[in-house]
């Protein structure tokens, strides 16, 4: 079988997997509600896909770590921050202010929170199914 061949039969195999759906944040499939934030959440494309909305004094290691019941935010994330300013503190000392249009890959190990009196909105592609988890 040649190389063109077998790329033609990869893609349509793919294709094949892949589902035409839509939903909406507005109708979440389940949201997990803890002091000052919420974590909205869609199942699409065999896929969990997060929106938290952080409201100003929310802060991880107040709200949400004892519900985690770890010492640091133990879900990795991959998200898109759709608003507000956020600040993290990973476990190494690195710190970070992240910003509206900012895009961060935090791996396990950090605290956040929200800097200022607007609302942080993130989106978040990988790690929110299990954020806030009871």
């Amino acid at each position: 079988m040649t190389q063109q061949m077998n790329q033609q039969m990869n893609q349509q195999t793919n294709q094949a997997q892949q589902r035409t759906e839509q939903k909406s944040f507005d109708k979440p499939d389940e949201t997990r509600s803890f002091e000052n934030g919420a974590v909205d959440l869609l199942t699409i494309g065999d896929s969990e896909i997060g929106r938290l909305v952080l409201q100003p004094g929310w802060r991880w290691s107040e709200h949400v770590k004892p519900i985690a019941g770890t010492d640091l935010c133990e879900a990795p994330h991959f998200q898109y921050h759709v608003s507000g300013t956020l600040g993290v503190l990973m476990a190494d000392g690195t710190e970070l202010v992240v910003h509206a249009g900012d895009v961060t890959s935090l791996p396990e190990g950090h605290d956040a929170w929200v800097i200022g009196d607007e609302p942080a909105v993130i989106v978040d592609w990988y790690g929110a199914s299990n954020y806030a988890k009871r």
